[in-house]
Parts: structure tokens; C-alpha cells; sequence
């Protein structure tokens, strides 16, 4: 992408050799080869280390098991066990934990409310990743998480799979429009990525009312590191049309979130409480609470029949139950 495509003619180049990321089975491969390095405990399973590091390249794996031998270290252990690597795969995916960050007790419930309702609406609705690990322990730049990983390596994605996202990536904003009435600034990112999504499903995979097209045309020739270009070819009135596609998209998403999370708002609450308490939830637990709410119900977006349950604006605050605060660490004072 960054050579001179003079470069490429025939005859210079005539073979071009494309390197994919590792596949599952090659990522255990991998990690069968940097563990010689290592003190792994007998009770380590590759495997499901290889299942939860989708996307990773074989550097990838490599800076995983050093960051889990730190962890090890750091709780002097003799060996490298599973939690050490679990660990490490959450601080590679999502930036090590900023336990100097200490939320008031209103912010740790929003942040339970906001990630509960993450949860809540990639369990129910189908074509969704399977909910991994929920926590309201700040990462990186984020106040809390839900990680969602595929049980499978996927090469191919459908317009149905991008919905279910489409509308899990809103269930946080929807969750605190209906618990509070209001919108905080921690479902700013969830909101950047659906709207770069939509504009994805609309712009380049044909998976709107606006048909089998592609708009917009990249400029191909990047040479001396310079960025991919991309050129407009549409009018004013196409550009228009997208733009309304792309909010019909969002809208449909939020209004399948919201009736997910009113349908089953018990339940979205009782696991809310239980992040409030654990501050995080894993998988199997997650099962536990979410016990007797069916899986995979349908969502195919724009053209379905109008939902009975009441939209969100009807929602009265005499509704709202407040969550308890749990224990709270001590106060820290701020840095001078």
C-alpha cells in the first residue's frame, strides 16, 4: 500500500504473497511455541487462550504471554496461570485498569446502569458475540466495559449481525435515557462507532433501502506513507439520502435496544445492582442472572411491525427505582 505501483508491473513483482492473521488453529500454534519460553501452569488451557484472542497476530500473542508473566510476578507466583493470561488479554484489548480512578457513587451507577444495558441487549437479540465479561472498573480511557468476543474466527459478517450490533452499541445510551431521562458523555464512543457502522452498511456493503451500490471511490495510489484518499462521487441529493438512511438505521437500532431493555428491565436492573456490588460480573454469572430470558429474538430493522411496548418518552420517572450504592472504596485526594 505505501510502493510505488511502478514497482508492481509485471515482471518485477509477479508474485504477491498476502499474510492473514492467524486463524484459531494457528494461534494455539503460536502459543504452543512461546510457552517453551515460559512457567506455564498444567491447569493452562491454549486453547481457550487461542478462542478469546481473535484478530491477534502472532507478535500479538507473544507481547499477551510476557504481559501475563508481569501479572504473575507481580502476585509472585512461581508459574503462568489462566487468570494471568485472562488478564492480560483484557489489558491488551482494552488498556491496563486506572485504579486510581474513583468513581463517585452516582458515577458507578451510571456506569452499571449504561454497561448493564450493553449486556442485556447483545444477550437477547441474536447474531450478537457472547457477552465474555462485564465490569465497571475503568480501562484506558473508558469508565467500564462489556467484552464481547466470537466463538468462532468469522470472515464473513451479515446485515443481520451488524443490526444486532448496531443496537447493542446503543443499549447504553438507551439505558440511561430510560432509567434517568437523561444522556451522560459515556455513551460518546458507543455512539461514534454506530454511526461509523451505519455509514459502513450503508456506503460500502449495500445493505440499505438504498440498494446493491458502493458510494464514494478511494484513491488508490498511496505512496510515501500518504493516506488513502476518497473521493466523492455522488450528488448532493445522494448525500442526503445517506445521511437519512444512516439515521434510520440508528433509530431503528435505538428503538429495538429500548424495547429490549423495558421488556426485560427487571432483569437489565438486577444485573446492574450486581455490578454496583461486584463491579464485575463474569460470563457464567451473567448466564445465572439473565436465567429464563430467551435468546436470539428477531431483529430485522427497518419494515417490522410497530413493538406494543411503550417507547421510551413514556417512561415517568415514578418508574425508576434507585440502585443500592454498594461498597465504595475510600476517597483519594486529588493529585496537586
Amino acid at each position: 500500500e505505501v510502493l510505488d505501483p511502478a514497482l508492481l508491473r509485471p515482471g518485477r513483482f509477479d508474485r504477491h504473497v498476502t499474510l492473514d492473521m492467524p486463524d484459531i488453529n494457528e494461534r494455539e500454534e503460536i502459543l504452543n511455541v512461546h510457552v517453551g519460553q515460559k512457567p506455564i501452569a498444567k491447569t493452562v488451557h491454549l486453547r481457550t487462550i487461542a478462542e478469546r484472542t481473535p484478530g491477534f497476530s502472532g507478535a500479538d500473542l507473544s507481547n499477551l504471554l510476557n504481559e501475563a508473566a508481569i501479572f504473575a510476578a507481580r502476585r509472585n507466583k512461581k508459574t503462568v496461570g489462566m487468570p494471568d493470561l485472562i488478564d492480560a488479554i483484557e489489558k491488551v484489548l482494552l488498556g491496563p485498569e486506572r485504579k486510581s480512578h474513583v468513581f463517585s457513587v452516582k458515577e458507578k451507577e451510571i456506569a452499571a446502569i449504561h454497561e448493564a444495558g450493553h449486556a442485556t441487549v447483545a444477550y437477547v437479540l441474536p447474531h450478537v458475540d457472547p457477552v465474555r465479561k462485564i465490569s465497571i472498573v475503568s480501562r484506558g480511557r473508558a469508565g467500564g466495559f462489556t467484552l464481547k468476543l466470537p466463538e468462532e474466527d468469522k470472515h464473513l459478517h451479515s446485515r443481520s449481525e451488524f443490526l444486532g450490533e448496531l443496537a447493542t452499541l446503543l443499549g447504553g445510551y438507551a439505558a440511561e435515557s430510560l432509567y434517568y431521562r437523561d444522556i451522560t458523555t459515556g455513551a460518546g464512543n458507543d455512539l461514534k462507532r454506530a454511526t461509523q457502522l451505519a455509514r459502513r452498511i450503508v456506503t460500502e456493503y449495500g445493505m440499505s433501502r438504498l440498494g446493491p451500490i458502493t458510494f464514494g471511490e478511494r484513491e488508490e495510489a498511496v505512496f510515501l506513507g500518504r493516506d488513502f484518499m476518497e473521493h466523492r462521487n455522488y450528488s448532493e441529493t445522494t448525500a442526503s439520502k445517506i445521511d437519512d438512511e444512516v439515521q434510520r438505521l440508528l433509530q431503528d437500532a435505538r428503538t429495538k435496544a429500548e424495547d429490549v431493555l423495558k421488556r426485560y428491565r427487571a432483569k437489565w436492573e438486577e444485573v446492574a445492582r450486581v455490578l454496583m456490588e461486584k463491579e464485575t460480573i463474569e460470563q457464567d454469572e451473567f448466564k445465572t442472572l439473565m436465567e429464563g430470558v430467551p435468546r436470539g429474538e428477531s431483529f430485522t430493522g427497518h419494515g417490522d411491525t410497530p413493538s406494543a411496548v411503550p417507547r421510551a418518552d413514556d417512561m415517568t420517572p415514578a418508574n425508576v427505582t434507585p440502585l443500592p450504592a454498594g461498597p465504595q472504596p475510600d476517597p483519594k485526594p486529588a493529585p496537586a
